[in-house]
């Protein structure tokens, strides 16, 4: 009882005590732009696709070692799509998210055509024999058709502020990314395989790609993850990273003018640059554990796909914060699945193996690498699916590795990120604690500063109900209406029947 007793005193100490840095603030970091300019840059960027770590799709025996026990699951979920009805999403389906403020109707089939297509790639890689080139033909024509690729829910960011594509205007989101990047691979694997049925479909990738990621991506300084006209109290979160890296990709897989690379990959420089400016130097994500995969974790994605285009030459990989934004998420597992939840995160999660090891091989991290084979639970590594295509190509590089690694989640007993204002804590005997100060304009913001949970081996006991499925209304003006992002549905008083206001200036002091 008293170490129970002892463990709330320095909960509320944590929780309601006197921080000494401001949550919001902004750090003119810079460190990928001190790392080289655009002249170092344009020396060292390795042209023509020679830095693509895998093999070409022609080189049987290399993708043989290189699939490993992988090779057979790939053609086997492969050989399910050789009859795959490709989807074709009406226009109701985006409407529909301004008229009820569903955004599934169009994720759905949206998502299921990128991940058959992402799994014929993968198939057709570990078989080789050009079984899947008809379907993989197929789903890039039927995608070069579409007039976007953007999901319903962001395309109200077009001028038009309306959720049906408007041909007129192309924009770049987490969806559109993510396509123009699996059909740059695809195009780059498979170009003479179907210029050998007919060209024009590869010329008709090159387009659409130019056309609705490269050149946006170059000309369009009003995007606002990309955070050139950022201002003071605004938030740069996950976008920035995930867009960013999806748009390297393309551009280290399409264009080979050295001059109009070297801008591109500048260019994504500077925007990521004010990323990691905006996270706090302790390396927490504050966007919340289901989050990280997203923001640290595409954060280095990008920084992966830079030091690949650039030999090694452009790496951020030895800096501290960087490890510390990786092991953020060993740091926040609670054990039996549970992690810490704070902000839009669910109370079950982890995160990918195969990310995690990834991340911690190249920051030298053997927290990370342990604790992405603790997470397997003894199950072998294999490929990553989904509709992800760099995440499943790198997951084919680390599988072997990962198998042999040695199991641990070793943490300390207090971790304490003195800027984001999380503060973990746990004992011999089973008790872990999860103490947030912050401010209530985070990304993914709840009202919930001073907040905590409590977990009794592994369990949870004193709970974070996490947030629902969501609608129109989550990211609105009508986000603090719903229950989960209110202060009376965490661990909080009401005091004099008032609840805690969402802005900036309701914060831990």
């Amino acid at each position: 009882m008293n170490r129970m007793k002892h463990l709330f005193c320095v909960l509320l100490v944590a929780a309601l005590g006197s921080f000494s840095f401001k949550a919001n603030a902004y750090t003119e970091r810079n460190i990928l732009q001190k790392a080289a300019d655009e002249a170092t840059l344009k020396n060292v960027l390795v042209m023509k696709q020679a830095w693509v770590p895998y093999p070409a799709y022609t080189d049987r025996a290399a993708w043989d070692s290189l699939m490993g026990p992988n090779k057979q699951r790939l053609i086997q979920a492969g050989e399910k799509l050789l009859n795959y009805k490709w989807q074709l999403i009406p226009a109701t389906a985006y409407l529909e998210y301004e008229r009820s403020g569903n955004r599934k109707v169009m994720e759905v089939p949206y998502d299921a055509n990128r991940q058959a297509l992402n799994t014929l790639m993968l198939a057709e890689l570990a078989e080789g024999k050009g079984r899947f080139i008809d379907q993989l033909l197929n789903g890039a024509y039927m995608s070069c058709e579409m007039n976007s690729w953007v999901l319903s829910a962001h395309l109200p960011r077009q001028s038009s502020k309306r959720s049906l594509p408007d041909f007129r205007e192309q924009i770049i989101d987490l969806g559109s990314g993510g396509y123009g990047a699996l059909l740059a691979w695809v195009h780059y694997f498979f170009r003479k395989p179907f210029d050998k049925i007919n060209p024009v479909v590869s010329l008709q990738m090159r387009k659409a790609i130019k056309e609705r990621i490269l050149d946006p991506y170059m000309n369009d300084d009003e995007m606002w993850w990309m955070a050139f006209n950022w201002n003071p109290g605004e938030i740069i979160n996950n976008w920035n990273p995930w867009c960013n890296s999806n748009a390297l990709q393309c551009f280290f897989l399409m264009e080979n003018n050295k001059e109009k690379l070297a801008k591109a990959v500048y260019r994504s420089m500077k925007s990521v640059d004010k990323f990691i400016n905006f996270v706090k130097s302790d390396g927490a994500c504050e966007e919340g554990t289901s989050y990280w995969g997203h923001a640290a974790g595409k954060l280095y994605d990008y920084l992966q796909i830079l030091s690949d285009g650039t030999g090694g030459k452009i790496s951020l990989f030895n800096e501290p914060m960087i490890r510390r934004m990786g092991e953020y998420m060993s740091r926040s597992y609670v054990g039996d699945g549970w992690v810490v939840n704070f902000a839009d995160a669910s109370a079950k999660g982890g995160g990918d193996p195969l990310l995690i090891y990834r991340f911690g091989k190249a920051v030298n991290s053997d927290e990370m690498m342990h604790f992405a084979a603790y997470l397997l639970n003894g199950r072998k590594p294999y490929a990553t699916m989904g509709n992800d295509a760099f995440r499943s190509l790198q997951s084919l590089l680390c599988c072997n590795d990962l198998a042999e690694a040695t199991p641990i989640h070793d943490m300390p007993d207090v971790t304490w990120y003195p800027e984001t204002e999380f503060c973990y804590m746990k004992n011999k005997n089973g008790m872990f604690v999860a103490v947030k100060g912050g401010f209530n304009n985070e990304s993914h913001n709840h009202n919930d500063v001073g907040t905590f949970s409590l977990y009794v081996n592994t369990i949870p006991v004193i709970i974070d109900a996490g947030v629902g499925t969501y609608t129109k209304q989550t990211f609105s003006k009508d986000r603090y209406t719903i229950w989960t992002m209110q202060s009376n549905y965490h661990n909080l008083p009401m005091i004099n029947g008032v609840s805690q206001k969402f802005g900036q200036e309701y914060k831990a002091t």
